[in-house]
């Protein structure tokens, strides 16, 4: 394994971070030279980078296959007519990039591939005597992100490892299911991440089930909610609590709803005020979604928030988006502020199952200007509503599980797993015989990795105010050997160090620019090489470099002759398979 050389490598340093970067991988990916920005969440990766991901995408690879599978090379482009067969094509929106051939047919840039390896084993597989299967590829992937941000975290095209099993029945989905969260902790272990396994919500991606691989930083978009005596742990999408700490602030109990007048009251915030008083407690909280351009009511408590998520899994709505003012006015008569699901009947209404039991509660009268008062929930709503888990849970409140408390924090999700069941076996008509000669849909899962995540995620983890730390498993290089000095003995001391290390199977880069000291050891650190082998005057007089481990303050003096086999057992140690 020959040693790279610093002087005939691109590595373009710089001392300041852009402007816009915010996050640390975003900032220390730029300044080490790993990534340059092309356009709005479109990165151009340098050879560094690619060293790193290479790394990743290898111990992806030794996983996937552990676990049965193997890999294929889907296309990026995709017609149209094969996401139309699955009614993704509508429900993707916005998100997918979409083009015409010149000949006018409609296509896309793959978000995903289910589409796309359902029609191969439709296609292909016959019997159930073919199964199980697993299929695998490490593809790029496209979404017309909104609001590209933070580097690598939110991109347009990115890197995904995206595994696909087909099995006959339930109990088969079971076991490949299982074996891909098995690999999947493999995977993120090895790859330097402290990470938690989440429950978490399907999205556009359906399916009876599915879990989140996240890793805890402040860079993440996710709140995960998690209770560390029993290490119960969910993305806040589908996190329950025993419920709210504050308790419910009834009014009086009323034979029937009372209307009282509210001029210009709008928020829960302005009823909670005088002359009105009624806390945020006794309100009740009425809002109006489309779930698939049909309306849809989500009650909750007036001091709570609605998870949309929560509210997409109860009505059962491929898409859901808040309804507009237009919207709403000829739908409940009266606008947002004045809204309440009293005696209304024309669209499916939800209630957050908190408020199961609650009476002398006050809502919206739907006459702009009025509120009702003693609404008694199981009396006045529950007759034609249906009750949900649909509030966001908040930090401190009391685990599902266990007598804990939950706590709540950012996390970024780097791998995904999900039960598809049937979803898109029958959509697309993908089936094979059973052995009493049936006829059955196949049931599939869905298993994604974002490749870069795992990058970006790695330098959130590990890193410090010189720079990258990485994990050995994935730095670009293992080791870095720089001279303190030009003289001819310190080069010649280097080469012998460099021989040692290509012997011993090390990946190796040399700083033989003609650099101060002060220069190559803060490039050292920005890079986060893990070892470093520092050749000096004063080590060499009496037979010895100076090792340091990044992260480190410690710095070692090793004989000359014992470098390659010191670093040899290092890397065995920390990239052995597990």
């Amino acid at each position: 394994m020959r040693a790279a050389r610093f002087s005939q490598i691109f590595v373009p340093t710089l001392k300041e971070a852009p402007a816009d970067a915010q996050v640390a991988s975003h900032r220390l990916l730029v300044r080490a030279g790993f990534i340059r920005q092309l356009g709005a969440g479109i990165y151009d990766y340098l050879p560094l980078a690619k060293r790193t991901l290479a790394r990743v995408e290898a111990i992806v690879r030794e996983e996937m296959d552990a676990v049965g599978g193997q890999e294929f090379e889907l296309p990026a482009l995709h017609p149209a007519e094969i996401w139309k067969e699955s009614g993704r094509w509508t429900v993707m929106g916005d998100n997918m990039f979409r083009l015409k051939d010149r000949k006018g047919g409609d296509y896309c840039l793959g978000m995903t591939h289910e589409e796309i390896f359902t029609a191969i084993a439709r296609a292909e597989l016959r019997s159930y005597r073919q199964l199980p299967q697993v299929w695998y590829q490490i593809q790029t992937k496209f979404r017309d992100e909104p609001r590209p941000k933070s580097g690598l975290l939110r991109v347009r095209q990115f890197t995904m490892k995206d595994a696909y099993s087909f099995d006959l029945d339930a109990a088969g989905l079971d076991r490949s299911y299982e074996d891909q969260r098995v690999a999947y902790e493999r995977i993120f272990t090895r790859c330097g991440l402290d990470f938690v396994a989440v429950q978490a919500h399907s999205g556009a991606m359906g399916g009876s089930a599915s879990q989140e691989f996240m890793v805890r930083t402040d860079a993440g978009e996710d709140d995960v909610a998690a209770c560390p005596r029993c290490r119960y742990a969910a993305n806040a999408e589908t996190a329950r609590s025993k419920g709210p700490l504050a308790p419910l602030r009834p009014g009086p109990a009323l034979d029937v709803p009372r209307r009282f007048p509210t001029p210009g009251v709008r928020t829960i915030e302005a009823l909670a005020k005088p002359p009105h008083g009624r806390p945020a407690a006794m309100q009740l909280k009425t809002l109006v979604y489309m779930g698939d351009e049909k309306p849809v009511l989500a009650v909750v408590r007036g001091d709570d928030e609605l998870n949309e998520a929560k509210l997409q899994t109860a009505c059962g709505a491929a898409v859901l988006r808040p309804a507009r003012p237009e919207e709403i006015r000829p739908l409940l008569g009266a606008d947002p502020g004045s809204l309440g699901a009293v005696a209304f009947s024309a669209a499916p209404v939800y209630v957050d199952e908190s408020l199961r039991g609650a009476a002398g509660m006050v809502t919206g009268a739907n006459q702009d200007d009025v509120h009702l008062e003693g609404v008694d929930v199981a009396r006045d709503l529950l007759w034609h509503a249906a009750v949900a888990d649909l509030r966001s849970v908040r930090a401190g409140e009391g685990c599902p599980r266990c007598d804990g408390t939950l706590d709540l924090f950012k996390a970024l999700e780097v791998g995904h797993i999900f039960k598809l069941g049937t979803k898109y076996s029958e959509s697309m008509k993908a089936s094979v015989l059973a052995a009493d000669g049936k006829e059955v849909p196949l049931v599939m899962g869905s298993y994604g990795i974002g490749v870069e995540r795992i990058m970006a995620a790695a330098i959130e983890l590990h890193h410090d105010a010189d720079g990258i730390v990485w994990p050995m498993a994935i730095a670009p290089y293992q080791a870095t050997v720089l001279t303190l000095g030009q003289e001819p003995e310190l080069r010649a001391a280097a080469e012998e160090v460099l021989g040692q290390l290509e012997r011993a199977g090390v990946d190796t880069l040399y700083d033989d620019r003609d650099e101060r000291a002060g220069v190559k050891f803060k490039d050292a650190d920005l890079l986060g090489i893990p070892i470093r082998v520092a050749v000096g005057r004063k080590g060499l007089a009496g037979g010895t470099v100076e090792w340091k481990r990044r992260g480190t303050k410690e710095v070692q003096l090793v004989p000359l002759g014992e470098v390659g086999a010191k670093a040899r057992a290092l890397v065995e140690a920390e990239t052995r398979r597990p």
